[in-house]
């Protein structure tokens, strides 16, 4: 009775204090560095992010973000109407020397250096020198007295109309996502690993910021495994010891060296987890994702149940499994599309 008594007192002085720390930068500051905790594990994660990314600078196991990102941008450069005959001078040197020393270390994965390679053999071949882009020219083209391999235009921009042609209606599509809906009630069936890998496939063509994909699809095959760490969320009482299989998705921090672009782990995440369950479904599974609230206690417990390192942030779970065709599936009224497209008319004073 004391605890609820205190803690209706404090929900009272903040709301009442709300209408003054507001609308000041400095009472704000001091109100979130002093009085409320709420961000300091998210502060803490942007900062390990930020220290994990210049540790493994130039040194990725698998994947490089700074490469990723530079071979992205140039990328974009090469499609630009009207091209450029100069452009990226300015970090043209350092995606080469990220690129050449990940490859001198057998670092980056096939896939992901093939890439790279493509894509600075069509930039070097479109631009126009100037003595930065001729030393790196140089660097790319010679590196330990031998040249690198020759360029493969395959894994460089293409046209659209060359690209992958699905031949998916609108219809078709429109019935996939209405098939998917939020299941809660499984078969006890195990979910095989194989089919998760395909939607894991489907999931990584999802749009990403500078190509990073800043997230990672943590698998809990084991059922005992998933329904624990099922539990750990609010809202799953009742059926979280029904879930066969579970994915935790999380947003890695290190891909990044700004604060700036900390929310781009949950766009990336989400747009990513939209296409894996969308896949599910085409499988023969369901899926039911969670939502992960920022609770300080929930985020210690789900830190040691997976054993994440401090810059790892859950963004979200997914349930996933053979539905059971008896269990009750909420219909769940969507907005009219009218309601949510907004136009420039609607904003005229």
């Amino acid at each position: 009775m004391l605890k609820r008594l205190i803690r209706r007192t404090v929900e009272r002085l903040d709301r009442l204090a709300l209408p003054l720390v507001s609308g000041s930068k400095l009472l704000a500051s001091l109100y979130y560095g002093v009085f409320n905790r709420q961000f300091r594990r998210e502060q803490r994660a942007i900062l390990a992010g930020r220290r994990a990314y210049y540790d493994g600078l130039g040194i990725a196991v698998h994947s490089s973000p700074l490469l990723r990102r530079n071979v992205h941008r140039l990328e974009k450069g090469l499609v630009m109407r009207p091209r450029q005959p100069v452009f990226a001078e300015d970090y043209i040197g350092e995606t080469v020397e990220a690129f050449l020393t990940a490859e001198l270390h057998g670092l980056l994965g096939a896939d992901e250096a093939r890439w790279a390679r493509d894509v600075l053999g069509s930039y070097f071949a479109a631009v126009t020198d100037t003595p930065r882009i001729a030393g790196a020219r140089a660097r790319f083209l010679q590196r330990d007295g031998g040249p690198v391999a020759a360029s493969d235009a395959a894994w460089q921009p293409q046209p659209r109309a060359a690209g992958v042609r699905s031949g998916v209606g609108f219809d078709e599509f429109l019935a996939l996502c209405q098939q998917r809906r939020s299941v809660r009630w499984f078969l006890p069936q195990a979910v095989p690993r194989e089919l998760v890998l395909k939607a894991v496939a489907a999931a990584a063509q999802a749009p990403s910021a500078c190509n990073r994909q800043p997230f990672l699809f943590r698998y809990l095959e084991r059922p005992a495994d998933a329904q624990r760490v099922a539990a750990v969320p609010m809202g799953t009482t009742g059926y979280a010891d029904n879930v066969p299989a579970l994915i935790v998705v999380l947003g890695d921090l290190s891909c990044f060296p700004a604060e700036r672009d900390r929310h781009v782990i949950y766009i990336d995440a989400a747009l990513a987890s939209m296409q894996l369950m969308l896949a599910l479904e085409t499988l023969g599974l369901a899926s039911c994702p969670i939502n992960w609230p920022d609770v300080e206690s929930l985020e210690r417990r789900m830190d040691r149940e997976l054993n994440l390192p401090r810059h790892i942030r859950p963004i979200m779970l997914i349930a996933i499994g053979y539905p059971d065709p008896r269990g009750g599936v909420p219909f769940s009224a969507k907005k009219p599309p009218d309601s949510l497209l907004r136009l420039d008319d609607d904003y005229a004073s």
